[in-house]
Parts: C-alpha cells; structure tokens; sequence
C-alpha cells in the first residue's frame, strides 16, 4: 500500500510534516547565516532568530500543510528591506533551499519544498521588482 501524501494541487509532500519543518528550518537558516551574499541581508533585518524561526515554521507549515498556522504578510516584511535585496539573493536562496532539503529530506519531499519556494520567489520578485505604474501614470 501506498502511503505517500499528495495534496489537492498534485505535489507529493510524503515526509512533510510539522517534525520535519522544525528539523529542516533552523538547519537551513544557519546555513543562510553563513552565507557570505545573504547572511549579512538576514542578519540586519532578523531582530529575534528565535521568534523569527517559529514564523517560519508556521509558514511552511501553512504553504505545505494548509495547517493556518502563519498570520504575517511575507510581500509586506520583504518591501521593509527592497534597499538591501538584489534579486540575484533570491537565487542564492533557492540554491541553499535546495541543497538543505535535498540533504535532510526524502527526495519527494525535497522536490515538494523545492517546487513551492521558486513559485514564491518567482512572486516575490514579481512583485518586489517589476511593478507596473498606476494606470493613470500609463495613460489608461
């Protein structure tokens, strides 16, 4: 019999689950910390790790196990700091997102996180960086 758990949206997410993001987010973010292109980004912006780490979990809990449990507005805290972020930093992320989760989890769940978090950077920088000007502005 099969176990494995695939969501409404088709994405196996077998391995998923909340024990596994508490692992997988704090092994993460040290690697990030690490990092010499966008540690120094995290590090000016992030007041409480600890707190900050929780939320993180609450996120990819809600992203990955529709669990509601994160409350914030990602568009919103990355606006906060737009000055110090490249998107070239986006793609170190992913990078680093990449080679955690493929280390630390089952490939099924690592293809899962993977997929999401390059759908969410793709919205971020969309959104960060190729605003339109307001409609008046483009003369419509």
């Amino acid at each position: 019999m099969d176990d494995r758990v695939i969501g409404a949206d088709g994405i196996d997410r077998d391995g998923i689950d909340e024990a596994a993001l508490e692992m997988l987010i704090p092994r993460f973010y040290a690697r990030v910390r690490e990092d010499g292109l966008i540690g120094p980004v995290f590090d000016a912006a992030v007041e409480d790790w600890p707190g900050h780490l929780e939320r993180l979990v609450a996120f990819w809990s809600s992203v990955m196990l529709t669990s509601g449990r994160y409350k914030g507005n990602p568009m919103a805290a990355h606006l906060k700091h737009l000055r110090a972020i490249t998107p070239p930093m986006f793609d170190r992320w992913l990078a680093l997102w990449a080679e955690v989760t493929g280390q630390l989890l089952s490939p099924a769940a690592a293809r899962a996180l993977q997929a999401k978090a390059e759908r969410i950077a793709e919205s971020l920088k969309l959104a960060l960086y190729f605003r339109l000007p307001p409609a008046a502005a483009r003369g419509g």
